[in-house]
């Protein structure tokens, strides 16, 4: 997968910030994921899911599952199963309130948004959608990337059994979703392919263009032109450019708090990024010269001097590595990755 240079897509606003820094042939039949799971009853070895909370245990393949957060709908559509309902998307949505590739999944499985069959979409706000949640009658609450505390957790369970996250404050890796997906549904081998499947396209982008491994990166924010922000080891964005294999510069594991996955930095302090590549988010739309002219501070940002700084283009393209799931990796991997490679590039002819 060889990328040429375009223009560069990866851009966040506030309020994904503040989110983020609390806390994938042919046509289906409609609902194939319950009748799946119904057929395989059978078969189903009962399983438990360990969470930060304790553990569930899955006696049966459950045929109604309703999901909370991001990536878990789209883990389990990645699994060709239909969650019967699942929270909206509220940050990169499309006019379904839903992603284009949860929609495209949606579609192959015979349940677009709109249709009898879709998944009924929950409200978002401070606590869970609970009555729309109840209404859906689940069997299984799945929630294993997501931010709920235990309060939440708790009242969840008086609904159905919750499988919730599996770390804190959505870190939680797209794997460890897949993973309890996989167990949840009585698709473990399913699950493991798709793991292998996906991985082997991000080890391949790296493959395909050198550079990337020639290239250390720093994640961060530049929404604010008050504080930036770098995301740390344990933050979904350093994970997904790894898997593509660049290398995390020295500088984030060095000033990171011990089980953070974010530090602030003062505009004054980014001189200090000494990374060939900062693959930053930034208020949808805006250009380098748009967040210096905001900020002029941060164009002491060494890879702004070298035309080496991943940024805009839609909230979506920002959604879909910062919430990564199968699903939005391989959509990441066309629309997002390919500025990824540019900035590498300038930073490689820059040295």
């Amino acid at each position: 997968m060889k990328f040429s240079r375009r223009t560069g897509i990866f851009a966040a606003t506030s309020a994904i910030l503040a989110l983020s820094l609390s806390a994938c042939g042919s046509t289906a039949e409609p609902n194939a994921g319950a009748t799946d799971a119904a057929s395989a009853s059978s078969d189903f070895t009962p399983v438990t899911i360990k969470d930060i909370y304790g553990e569930t245990t899955i006696e049966k393949a459950p045929e109604r599952i309703a999901t909370i957060s991001w990536v878990n709908a789209d883990t389990l559509l990645a699994l060709d199963t239909v969650p019967v309902g699942m929270d909206i998307d509220n940050y990169g949505q499309n006019a379904n309130n839903s992603t284009d590739w949860k929609d495209a999944a949606l579609q192959k499985l015979g349940a677009p948004i709109g249709s009898e069959k879709a998944p009924k979409q929950f409200a978002v706000g401070d606590d869970p959608d609970y009555e729309a949640i109840a209404l859906s009658k689940p069997d299984v609450i799945f929630a294993p990337y997501s931010g709920l505390k235990k309060q939440q957790y708790e009242k969840l369970e008086e609904i159905a059994p919750v499988v919730g996250p599996i770390e804190a404050n959505y870190t939680t890796s797209w794997q460890e979703a897949t993973t309890a997906a996989g167990q949840m549904l009585g698709k473990q081998e399913e699950a493991k392919t798709l793991i292998s499947d996906i991985e082997a396209k991000m080890a391949k982008v790296g493959e395909d263009n050198p550079v990337l491994k020639d290239s250390s990166f720093i994640a961060a924010d530049l929404s604010s032109p008050d504080n930036a922000y770098v995301y740390s080891t344990g933050d979904t964005r350093p994970r997904f450019l790894t898997a593509i294999g660049m290398k995390q510069a020295p500088y984030v594991d060095k000033n990171a708090a011990k089980d953070a996955f974010f530090f602030t930095v003062s505009p004054e302090k980014v001189n200090e990024w000494d990374a060939d590549v900062v693959f930053a988010s930034a208020p949808e739309g805006q250009k380098i010269a748009d967040i210096t002219k905001t900020q002029p501070l941060y164009g002491q940002i060494p890879a702004v001097k070298t035309d080496s700084v991943a940024l805009p283009g839609t909230d979506q393209a920002t959604l879909s590595i910062s919430a990564a799931s199968p699903l939005s990796i391989e959509w990441a991997l066309e629309h997002v990755v390919p500025s990824i490679v540019d900035a590498a590039d300038n930073a490689a002819a820059a040295k």
